[in-house]
């Protein structure tokens, strides 16, 4: 593996389809179920999810956040055509990010700060693991399963963990 970190949003972008594909044949009243310890709704967190993803691009490589708070609920077709480009975008900009990139940045409540890009690289993964969880907490909570999508799952699906033929 030439670099880790393109490995890493292989995974995170596999991740995010993955889960989107299973809540595609929600109706509009399982997309708002919700769990106790979550972001908040199915759909409110796939909305946050990829509105982030987006601005985390936009800080790695300038590209337009089109998805932002406050934004209906565009649909799960949507948010996965947009989750594919992001994924696209994030493993394109994991190629190029090394350690002594930096961005001057200002938050959402004013803070300014030169920001280093692996924070953001790292804060990219981390953010989408962390509400794929909570989803998969809500469809847990009411019963729904919705298969493997952890790394093993992702490196048995995509080729990358393969038996070994024991001879003899």
């Amino acid at each position: 593996m030439e670099n880790l970190w393109i490995e890493a949003f292989q995974y995170h972008k596999w991740a995010n389809l993955f889960l989107l594909d299973a809540c595609a044949d929600l109706n509009a009243e399982q997309l708002e179920w919700t769990a106790p310890g979550t972001y908040g709704t199915i759909a409110s967190t796939f909305h946050h999810l990829i509105g982030a993803e987006q601005g985390y691009l936009r800080r790695l490589d300038g590209g337009e956040q089109t998805l932002r708070r406050g934004d209906q609920f565009p649909g799960i077709a949507k948010l996965r055509e947009l989750a594919t480009a992001s994924g696209d975008r994030l493993i394109a900009a994991a190629k190029k990010v090394t350690p002594d990139d930096v961005v001057d940045a200002t938050f959402d409540d004013g803070f300014e700060t030169r920001l280093p890009l692996g924070i953001v690289i790292i804060q990219a993964l981390h953010h989408g693991n962390d509400h794929r969880t909570h989803i998969c907490t809500i469809l847990g909570h009411h019963g729904v399963e919705y298969g493997e999508m952890d790394v093993w799952a992702y490196g048995d699906t995509t080729g990358l963990i393969v038996p070994v033929q024991k001879s003899g």
